[in-house]
């Protein structure tokens, strides 16, 4: 059985209101997990004078936090296809909102470390559970809508948590924010284990295969096209986290905008980005040619990216030009999902998924550094350069995950 008979044998057992249900069920819990990914950054002025230490070492926690969740993911990966989705996330999901609270709660910089690891871990779990839950109850006529709305989900996570942790903070202070929030996940953990539907679609566990299986799972991960959907995510992270960390500082440099117009724009790029996912969407169930809409909205963004690098444009025109940027990134995140479902045999969604969207934190830990550099050094174009660079280095990778998709499809 293809990965593609799992979903749609899913997807009748269920019949549509059973996929909509499970789509929103691992939404919500998708958008809790990049909610409290945020949960922390808006208070770091707070913790500084706190715990009597440096930003430096408050960036360090996030370091500790990303770096859980690199190694997390394809383990969780591994554990959802042996023990089921449904374990995992709820698992995950309980961890993580309890790690926040923990967090709250601690005494000193050593046990707040401590806590973002244990957060991290929670982290780990959700890609690799979410997918292989949208995978087998969702029909593949719908699994393009069904992927935007997952990542739309995360996009209001990251809006929400500034706003709601920085309004609690004011009012109730840091630690009471964040036992809240993370209270509120230990109750959405709960209702989301009275939820039949999830233990009712999730794919049956493969339970243990021995050494011998799991050396047969690990020389699969190291396949080519594996590792070119890994590296895909590796180079989407490094791009984006240039555009998202360094735009506002490279476009007050270059353009000598003021602060608000460039923030502004920020915005802007965010919300280009989630309509640009809604008609990914959309557009994945309509066609076949995913390689084509994957490839060709990373040129396009990598183009405009460019443009806004030459420093040419009028002032007027940054918002629009991000917009834009945003837009043609976020059409293709459905495709490219599609594209490593293809490659995925059955049973193998939660480990796939694991490993390859482990390349989001490699990318988010690895290039920041990197575009600072640039920009310490009186460079600030070159951050737009070289993650437009890395933009087009992901059509690359996409070509080779489309070529071994259809190889898999014609030996099915």
């Amino acid at each position: 059985m293809t990965s593609g008979s799992l979903a749609l044998d899913g997807d009748r057992s269920g019949g549509r209101a059973s996929g909509v249900r499970i789509i929103t069920l691992v939404s919500s819990a998708h958008l809790l997990s990049h909610f409290y990914q945020l949960a922390l950054p808006p208070l770091f002025p707070l913790l500084r004078l706190e715990l009597d230490v440096s930003f430096v070492a408050l960036g360090v926690l996030m370091t500790v936090f990303y770096s859980a969740s690199a190694i997390g993911q394809t383990i969780s990966g591994f554990l959802v296809d042996r023990f089921g989705a449904r374990r995992i996330l709820l698992g995950g999901l309980s961890l993580f909102a309890g790690a926040i609270a923990l967090a709250g709660l601690s005494a000193s910089y050593v046990m707040l470390t401590g806590a973002m690891l244990l957060a991290g871990l929670g982290n780990s779990v959700f890609h690799p559970a979410d997918y292989s839950l949208l995978n087998a109850a969702v029909s593949p006529r719908r699994l393009g809508r069904a992927y935007s709305t997952h990542s739309i989900c995360g996009n209001i996570g990251w809006t929400l948590s500034p706003v709601v942790v920085g309004g609690l903070a004011a009012t109730l202070g840091w630690r009471a924010a964040l036992v809240s929030v993370g209270g509120l996940g230990l109750v959405a953990a709960f209702v989301l284990a009275q939820q039949r539907a999830l233990e009712e679609s999730q794919p049956a566990p493969r339970g243990a295969g021995g050494s011998a299986g799991l050396l047969a799972d690990v020389r699969f991960l190291l396949a080519t096209p594996i590792l070119m959907a890994f590296a895909y995510f590796t180079l989407l992270a490094s791009s984006m986290s240039g555009v998202q960390t360094f735009s506002v500082t490279v476009l007050v440099a270059l353009y000598q905008t003021p602060l608000a117009l460039a923030t502004g724009a920020l915005t802007a790029y965010l919300a280009g980005s989630a309509a640009g996912i809604l008609t990914g969407g959309i557009l994945a169930d309509r066609t076949s040619r995913h390689a084509l809409v994957a490839g060709g909205g990373m040129l396009l963004a990598a183009a405009l990216t460019l443009v806004l690098a030459s420093g040419a444009p009028a002032p007027t025109l940054l918002t629009p030009l991000m917009v834009m940027v945003g837009f043609a990134k976020g059409v293709t995140a459905p495709s490219r999902d599609l594209l490593v479902r293809a490659a995925t045999p059955a049973g193998s969604s939660g480990k796939v998924f694991g490993f390859v969207y482990s390349g989001l934190d490699l990318g988010s830990l690895a290039m920041p550094p990197v575009y600072g550099w640039f920009v310490d050094h009186g460079e600030p174009r070159a951050v737009f350069v070289v993650a437009a660079v890395l933009m087009v280095l992901t059509i690359l990778t996409v070509l080779e995950v489309r070529r071994h998709g259809a190889l898999a499809r014609a030996r099915a």
